[in-house]
């Protein structure tokens, strides 16, 4: 299945940061920090956005922004342009 956003928006790949327990504390799922961090996987159709951005840039977006999506056993992000903070090179 493909995605395809639209307007301002951009579709991300979540990059799951690795976890490292110290001291052997379990922490719940609940109690963890989002990760900002993603990969571009699709771009809307807003000309400028298309200018700035392209598949494959990595990404920091804000912390709270966007909706959620799982498909095909992927972890994605739909945001739009204002939720995207920087690129990172």
């Amino acid at each position: 299945m493909k995605l395809k956003p639209l307007d301002d928006r951009v579709v991300i790949e979540v990059t799951e940061l690795e976890e490292k327990n110290v001291g052997g504390i379990i922490i719940p799922d609940t109690a963890k920090e989002k990760p900002q961090i993603g990969k571009i996987i699709a771009v809307g159709t807003d000309e400028d956005l298309q200018k700035m951005i392209k598949i494959g840039d990595k990404i920091l977006y804000a912390k709270y922004g966007g909706t959620e999506v799982d498909i095909e056993d992927k972890k994605l992000l739909i945001i739009s342009k204002s939720d995207i903070l920087a690129v990172i090179e």
